[in-house]
């Protein structure tokens, strides 16, 4: 009887993530057996819902919207990546029993954005929307990518300075205020962060924003990006990008750490895309 090993991607919602798919592509690409489901887990009942999870057998876990704090709280193991972020979105159980937390997220979106959408954002200036741990992870890949500015601008202002503040990064950071994106002149690049979409909620931005080379991205995929994308296109983008292709590189980041094998991430991409068609 061949083992299964168990896996999860927990969030709230969760309902669309197309994590469990992805996995079971991988799994059918290199022939291992294995389980991931989605669980859904409010934050008061995140920490129970992980616990009994491993408890029951899991060997790794995805974390999404909201519980990525929460997720780097909970292991015993930080990744070099992980302690500099306080986040995490991958969980892995080690052979000590211990819980590890790492976080590719960042890597993730550069890994699409410059490879697969040729988006190069050294030298750009950067509007990066939001200040959760999506953005987070974001904001740090693109200092480290060498962008020329980074305007960082979030609907509660506060959450928008704590970020800046854990950058530690003075010369290239601004941070604004949402009611003063209006008065902000054009961006090379736009990446939406926030969780707007996800939670079905309006995301009000002034086209002034744009300019005729600007760049857009939401880091969410499917019909949480879609508003985001349509202002962009409708605001003279010269493109507009989901996060579809952040989601599979990480997806496939998270089963190389559980299981020591790089799956082919283009072709799942490819196949998701094709489920996806009409």
């Amino acid at each position: 009887m061949i083992a299964v090993s168990h896996y999860a991607v927990f969030g709230h919602p969760i309902a669309h993530s197309l994590s469990p798919r992805l996995h079971a592509l991988f799994a059918a690409q290199t022939g291992l057996a294995l389980d991931y489901i989605a669980i859904d887990a409010t934050p008061e009942a995140f920490g129970d819902a992980l616990r009994d999870f491993f408890a029951g057998g899991g060997r790794g876990a995805n974390v999404t919207l909201p519980h990525k704090a929460a997720a780097f709280a909970l292991a015993d193991v930080h990744s070099t990546m992980a302690r500099r972020l306080d986040i995490a979105n991958v969980l892995t159980v080690l052979p000590d029993g211990r819980l590890e937390a790492d976080s590719n997220d960042g890597i993730g979106m550069l890994a699409d954005l410059c490879g697969r959408r040729g988006v190069d954002p050294r030298g750009r200036d950067v509007l990066l929307l939001g200040a959760g741990g999506a953005a987070r992870a974001a904001a740090f890949a693109l200092l480290d990518a060498e962008v020329r500015t980074l305007v960082i601008a979030n609907r509660t202002f506060e959450r928008a300075r704590a970020l800046a503040a854990a950058l530690a990064e003075t010369e290239r950071l601004c941070v604004v205020r949402w009611d003063a994106l209006v008065s902000r002149a054009p961006f090379d690049l736009i990446i939406n962060a926030t969780s707007a979409g996800v939670q079905r909620a309006a995301l009000a931005l002034p086209p002034s924003l744009v300019q005729a080379c600007t760049a857009a991205y939401d880091l969410s995929y499917g019909p949480a990006a879609r508003p985001f994308v349509d202002w962009a296109g409708c605001a003279g983008c010269a493109a507009a990008y989901d996060g579809l292709g952040m989601l599979v590189e990480t997806a496939a980041a998270s089963f190389e750490r559980w299981h020591g094998v790089r799956p082919d991430v283009n072709a799942a991409l490819e196949k998701i895309n094709a489920g996806n068609r009409p």
